[in-house]
């Protein structure tokens, strides 16, 4: 059940991404990020007002609210990197952290111990999230070799999220969602204070809005699926799950954009699927 809650979680985290990096495409992305964690924000009080659990620690807030720091960092750089960047480049680059940090600290510091078919899909995730993510036919050759301008702040992301993903994976079983409030709210301070120190417009509005808001909605969603997976699974196995939401742009670019799939792409999703179904095995 622990894989499940993962992948749905990933599958939200993608679909998240997929509209608010649409969005900023077309309004600076540190506004978009400001607006996605606000209807986050709105989301994850409604969730916590259904007592379920016990009460949390202060520990348990400590812990929602550093997950808030890292989620805000990361997303208002990889919506910066967004507007600066191809979408195929820096979301794959900001998902390396989120990848490495939580595993590494799993196994070097928590006592994890994977068995060797999900460390062989483990392995495998990171080329995976490479080659699902390359560039689709149709760019130019400089665009398909170059490294894309948003590449820097796509690799703070990065740090964010992996902050985000560890110190989530720490509040307890017993705690109910509002650490997961803390972390939204905390998230939110994080990008007003970077997009005040970038100058970056505040306001949002009409379909552009709605859309953000309601894919911030989303990603609220999306954490609470990875709190309860790290409940019922390896906190590696539930991070290096929910990291494989790269895949989701692209499959949304190929059903609703009418891209074509490339031959990496290809081979990437294959890989994303054998590493699923090694990680299960656990």
């Amino acid at each position: 059940m622990g894989e499940l809650l993962a992948l749905l979680s990933a599958l939200c985290f993608g679909i998240t991404h997929f509209v608010n990096g649409s969005v900023s495409r077309r309004h600076d992305g540190l506004t978009v990020a400001l607006h996605a964690q606000l209807g986050g924000t709105v989301l994850g009080l409604l969730l916590a007002l259904f007592p379920a659990g016990g009460a949390a620690s202060l520990a348990d807030y400590g812990w929602g609210g550093l997950s808030g720091a890292g989620t805000g960092l990361g997303v208002a750089f990889l919506y910066r990197a967004m507007s600066q960047g191809a979408m195929s480049v820096v979301v794959p680059v900001s998902d390396v952290g989120a990848v490495a940090l939580p595993v590494l600290v799993g196994v070097c510091l928590l006592g994890e111990r994977p068995a060797m078919p999900a460390w062989v899909g483990i392995t495998a995730v990171l080329p995976a999230l490479w080659l699902v993510s390359q560039n689709s036919p149709g760019l130019g050759d400089k665009q398909r070799g170059a490294v894309s301008p948003g590449v820097p702040s796509a690799a703070i992301a990065s740090l964010g999220f992996g902050a985000q993903f560890l110190a989530m994976a720490q509040v307890g079983t017993d705690s109910g969602l509002w650490p997961v409030v803390l972390s939204r709210m905390v998230s939110v301070v994080v990008i007003a204070a970077v997009l005040g120190a970038y100058g970056a417009p505040w306001g949002l509005t009409g379909r552009p809005w709605g859309a953000t808001v309601a894919a911030g909605a989303l990603g609220t969603l999306a954490i609470v699926l990875y709190l309860e997976a790290t409940r019922q699974q390896l906190m590696a196995i539930a991070t290096v799950l929910s990291a494989l939401y790269p895949a989701i742009p692209v499959i949304l670019a190929l059903v609703l954009l009418k891209e074509r799939l490339n031959r990496r792409q290809a081979a990437g999703l294959v890989c994303a699927t054998l590493a699923i179904g090694l990680i299960a095995l656990r």
